[in-house]
């Protein structure tokens, strides 16, 4: 690494019309440069900000440490520098040039004279934090390990909150390390958590009334790309709240700071799952409307930035590309400096420019975090008050049920698969009930930092109504609500007699559910039950309903599990961009094979428990592993960007003679919604159905073409109105036959979590080692209790009371 003394560039214009920014991703940038009226700067002499390269696929929380499947894959480019820009003179001070590490993410000091960023140095693979004297002097650093930190902010308490890998977990959508809220004291000591959010949390900043502002992405049984919003917690990381956005989908909203003189915000809203490297439409939002009225964001212009800092209501400043800008309250842009020829070339961008100057202290509120405490308390209210919740009696709902969503460890793919097909990527575990009283009212402890939901239950113990986002208590908290999605503008109506029913007690503790795993897996817990009272009839022979419920194992999930799935016999919240349904449209009493399994579906009746069993695993998500050390193994067909190992069957004769015999023998009739896949891992989802690769002669396959007198069902028909398939010994049987039996072979060698032998991915094992959870002396090949070990992880991250 080269740490350069200061250097000083001499711009060659400054603040002067007719410099045009480079293209976005979003939308094109080439605009003409515009007057900007800069009153509201005339007393900020100078600017600090950060020059760094993109790495080509630098989502906005894609920018730091490896790729899970990889870790030689690195998601940043070397080159970073730490600049300051005198506004009177146009001159460009180097304060750090580390041409093969990275530096991002810089802020300012209330007092206007020391500067907190990010650095990732040359020799490491983490970014952490560092500090800096305004003039280049008194550099320190102030966290360190093998974590990244990033986008920290000075609080009026004197410490740091900063967003950090420290919370050991992966994106549950794609192959990047998670990095949540920290905060640490301002020499870098105490550092702890204040989320425990499963997905990733960005660029918190204070609000003037104490607060901090930042975006949090998460997607509890909704979809994956689209929840992303505004959020606010205390600086002890209580108080928890959606700010703005959070019932509308669709956009990531980051980079949001206060308006100096004004209660609103100013951020960047980047459509959809979101652009580059925060990129999007610079956007003020006003809170008074509350947190779901759309006509209280305003964006301010159509050309995309990084970065905006809010000078007030009428003037900002943004990174555009490799130029500073102004933005006016018309949307009228102006450039205020644009990186060298030099750097432009060597493909540098500006990032995050901030002003050098005095500000004021916001509100110091008072910590409410207990560190003796394990629990913190949840007040409800009134169940029954909130919104889509028509047609709900009062007395109706009897219990909570309380869940609680599972970090991971490692994550290889932008899908769920295999831990589902097209719903939850996230395992849930069964914490347990607590009461609702006669008023609809509920307190109860739970455990700190941990991301809980909720399900109203009925006396059935069946699903009313489902909580579609997560929520948490720091140690000793208090945290209340007053109704069940209840709109966050409304107080608590004061027409109510009394105190609370749940207030006159103690807070109820979690009560367990006995005899039932917290986390299910459907072949350990869900298939003996099917095996007891089901296979009778649904299986490979039989067809009943044309159904197979047996257990057979296709290319990457059973044959009963995908039938399940697509026949929608349970009903869970899917990968959609919809969420607070109506009642009991989710979860158990929505669930059609809870209905059959009743008594109403030819007698079947389970036991009680057996119900318990199956309500409870649908209302966790329905997973079809109940471990994460499933993902990426032991299966056909799932793609990884580095393992096309897992296509291996297109290089089979097997396969090869298979996709003839198909294409000549079934194509002709089975065209557009009716086509076959052609192979183990054709992306024709129909795989999971027709092919099965524990018996390879029982695949849909083969016996749908085969003649009845054969042994087949005769479902496929030829001219004469028989089966397709005269006899086994039929050539395109035997073509087919040997591509499942290439199939079941092979799936016998890699192993899936459900058979005896398999042993978890060595990046599973690597990154539990790493966590300190495997010792470094394991033995590579050696069985693991991988559902143990999954426990291990999790219970990790509970919090120990500091007594």
């Amino acid at each position: 690494m080269r740490f350069r003394p200061i250097v000083l560039i001499t711009i060659s214009m400054f603040l002067a019309a007719g410099v045009i920014v480079a293209g976005s991703r979003i939308k094109s940038v080439q605009a003409a440069d515009q007057p900007v009226q800069l009153d509201n700067m005339k007393n900020v002499s100078e600017i600090v900000f950060a020059v760094r390269k993109f790495a080509d696929d630098g989502h906005w929380y894609a920018n730091i440490s490896y790729k899970s499947y990889a870790p030689d894959r690195k998601n940043y480019r070397d080159g970073g520098k730490l600049c300051k820009l005198n506004l009177k003179t146009g001159q460009v001070t180097t304060l750090i040039d580390d041409p093969k590490g990275g530096i991002r993410d810089p802020q300012v000091n209330y007092d206007g004279k020391r500067i907190i960023f990010s650095w990732r140095r040359d020799g490491s693979e983490y970014y952490n934090l560092y500090e800096i004297n305004s003039g280049g002097a008194g550099l320190k650093q102030i966290t360190s390990g093998p974590y990244d930190d990033i986008e920290p902010v000075y609080t009026a308490d004197g410490s740091i909150v900063f967003v950090s890998t420290r919370c050991n977990r992966f994106v549950n959508c794609w192959v990047t390390r998670v990095a949540i809220i920290h905060k640490c004291d301002s020499d870098g000591k105490n550092i702890q958590p204040l989320s425990c959010n499963g997905e990733q949390d960005n660029t918190p900043w204070p609000l003037p009334d104490g607060r901090l502002l930042y975006m949090r992405w998460e997607y509890t049984d909704r979809s994956q790309v689209d929840y992303h919003h505004l959020w606010t917690m205390n600086p002890d990381g209580t108080g928890q709240a959606v700010f703005y956005g959070n019932f509308h989908p669709s956009t990531v909203m980051i980079d949001a700071k206060p308006i100096p003189g004004s209660s609103k915000i100013v951020s960047l809203f980047s459509p959809g799952h979101g652009a580059k490297e925060h990129e999007g439409f610079v956007t003020i939002v006003s809170p008074k409307q509350g947190p779901d009225s759309l006509p209280s964001a305003r964006r301010m212009c159509d050309r995309t930035v990084r970065d905006p800092w809010a000078f007030s209501e009428n003037l900002f400043m943004a990174a555009s590309g490799q130029s500073i800008v102004a933005i006016d309250g018309s949307g009228k842009i102006q450039n205020l400096y644009t990186l060298t020829e030099e750097d432009k070339r060597a493909g540098f961008q500006i990032n995050e420019p901030r002003p050098l100057c005095l500000r004021p202290k916001e509100h110091l509120i008072k910590a409410k975090v207990n560190p003796k405490s394990a629990t913190g308390t949840f007040m409800l209210a009134d169940v029954y008050a909130g919104r889509n919740m028509a047609g709900i009696k009062r007395g109706e709902i009897k219990k909570l049920l309380v869940l609680e969503l599972l970090p991971k460890p490692i994550n290889y793919t932008g899908g769920m698969d295999p831990l589902t097909f097209g719903g939850t990527f996230t395992l849930e575990r069964v914490l347990g009930t607590v009461p609702v009283e006669d008023d609809g009212s509920a307190f109860f402890e739970a455990p700190a930092l941990r991301s809980v939901f909720f399900v109203a239950l009925d006396e059935n113990e069946m699903s009313v109504k489902r909580m579609q986002s997560f929520t948490s208590v720091m140690p000793g908290e208090n945290y209340g609500c007053f109704g069940c999605h209840e709109q966050r503008e409304k107080t608590f109506p004061n027409n109510r007699s009394g105190a609370l029913m749940a207030m006159r007690r103690p807070a109820s503790k979690i009560e367990p559910i006995k005899d039932v795993p917290d986390v299910l897996d459907f072949p350990r817990d869900i298939q003996p039950i099917l095996d007891k009272y089901c296979i009778c009839c649904h299986n490979p022979d039989k067809r009943s309903g044309s159904v197979d419920l047996a257990g057979g194992r296709g290319p990457m999930y059973s044959i009963s599990y995908f039938t399940l799935t697509v026949r929608n016999q349970f009903s869970d919240g899917r990968n959609r961009a919809v969420s607070n349904l109506p009642p009991r449209a989710i979860g158990s009493s929505a669930s059609e094979i809870l209905r059959k399994m009743s008594g109403k579906h030819h007698d079947v009746q389970v036991s009680p428990m057996e119900f318990k069993t199956v309500r409870l695993w649908i209302e966790t998500g329905a997973p079809y592993p109940g471990t994460y050390a499933a993902l990426g193994t032991g299966c056909i067909g799932l793609f990884i960007e580095n393992n096309p190992a897992n296509r291996f069957d297109l290089e089979w004769e097997s396969t090869k003679q298979a996709k003839k015999a198909i294409d000549e023998r079934c194509v002709s009739c089975h065209t557009k919604e009716r086509s076959l896949p052609s192979s183990l891992s054709d992306g024709n989802d129909k795989r999971h159905l027709y092919f099965n690769l524990t018996q390879p002669e029982k695949s849909l396959m083969l016996l749908a073409p085969l003649q009845k007198s054969a042994g087949g069902l005769g479902i496929c028909k030829d001219e004469y109105g028989t089966g397709c398939m005269a006899e086994k010994g039929d050539y395109a049987y035997e073509a087919i036959l040997g591509m499942l039996k290439d199939g079941k072979k092979k799936l016998d060698e890699i192993k899936r979590f459900d058979m005896p032998g398999f042993i978890p991915r060595p990046d599973y094992i690597r990154e539990l080692t790493k966590y300190g959870l495997i010792d470094k002396s394991y033995n590579p090949g050696t069985p693991i209790d991988y559902y143990a070990m999954d426990q291990k992880y999790w219970r990790s991250f509970w919090y120990k009371p500091k007594l």
